[in-house]
C-alpha cells in the first residue's frame, strides 16, 4: 500500500494541472503512481472520444478535414482519441439492408460504417473484449474486460459458471470462420480445453462446462 508520500507526491503532480486546465488523463504517471491515481476516482482521468463530423466527400479519409485536424489537436493535448465520421452518411445507411449497405459504403470507398470505428474504439478506450457463445438457437456475444481469465468471463453470463466452472472449450474466431463453425473447427483439432487460469481472448467462441 502506498504511503502518504507517494499520495502527496501524486497530488503535487495533479493539482498544478488541472489549476491549469490540463486533464489528469494527460499526465504521466509510474505504476504505482496510476494506482493512486484510480483510487481518487477522477473526472479527468477517465477516458475521452471524440467525435468529429466530416463532409461526406472526406469519408473515406477524415483525416485530410481541416475541421477533424482541429479536433485531434485537442484530443492529443488532452490524452484523448478522436474518430472521424460523416453524420448524414451514417443516417442514409441506417436505412438500407446490409446488400444496399455494402454497395453503397464500396461506392464511398470505404469497408465500413463509422459507427463500427467509433465502438471499436470505445472498446479499446475501456480496455474491453467480446468473447461468444454459439449454441443451436442462437449466437451471444458477451462483452469483457481483457485479462479476465475464464472463470471470471463465465460468470458474466451467470454466477453459477463461475463457481462451479471446470474447464472451457474454447475456439478462436479465426479458427471459427476458417472451419465453418464449431463442428469443422473441432473435426480439425482447433478445440482447445481451457483451465482456470486461462486469459479469455478477444473473438474466443467458448462453451463453459461446469458443476454446482
Amino acid at each position: 500500500e502506498p504511503g502518504a508520500k507517494e499520495v502527496l507526491e501524486v497530488y503535487d503532480k495533479i493539482v498544478p494541472a488541472l489549476e491549469d486546465g490540463i486533464p489528469a488523463r494527460a499526465l504521466e504517471f509510474t505504476k504505482e503512481q496510476e494506482k493512486i491515481v484510480r483510487e481518487m476516482f477522477l473526472l479527468t482521468s477517465k477516458p475521452v472520444l471524440y467525435i468529429a463530423n466530416v463532409a461526406e466527400d472526406l469519408i473515406a479519409n477524415p483525416e485530410e478535414s481541416e475541421h477533424f485536424q482541429t479536433v485531434k489537436a485537442i484530443a492529443d493535448k488532452e490524452g484523448a482519441e478522436v474518430v472521424g465520421i460523416s453524420a448524414a452518411i451514417e443516417e442514409e445507411i441506417s436505412e438500407l439492408d446490409d446488400e444496399e449497405r455494402n454497395m453503397f459504403l464500396e461506392d464511398l470507398g470505404v469497408k465500413e460504417p463509422g459507427l463500427n470505428r467509433v465502438i471499436r474504439k470505445s472498446y479499446e478506450l475501456l480496455n474491453l473484449g467480446t468473447y461468444f457463445t454459439a449454441g443451436v438457437k442462437e449466437v451471444r456475444a458477451w462483452t469483457f474486460v481483457k485479462g479476465m481469465k475464464a472463470p471470471q468471463a463465465a460468470g458474466i453470463i451467470h454466477s453459477d459458471f463461475e463457481r462451479g466452472f471446470i474447464r472451457a472449450e474454447t475456439i478462436s474466431y479465426e479458427d471459427y470462420d476458417k472451419y465453418d463453425g464449431e463442428k469443422g473447427a473441432r473435426e480439425a483439432g482447433r478445440m482447445r480445453q481451457e483451465g482456470k487460469d486461462y486469459v479469455v481472448q478477444d473473438g474466443d467462441v467458448m462453451l463453459f462446462r461446469f458443476n454446482v
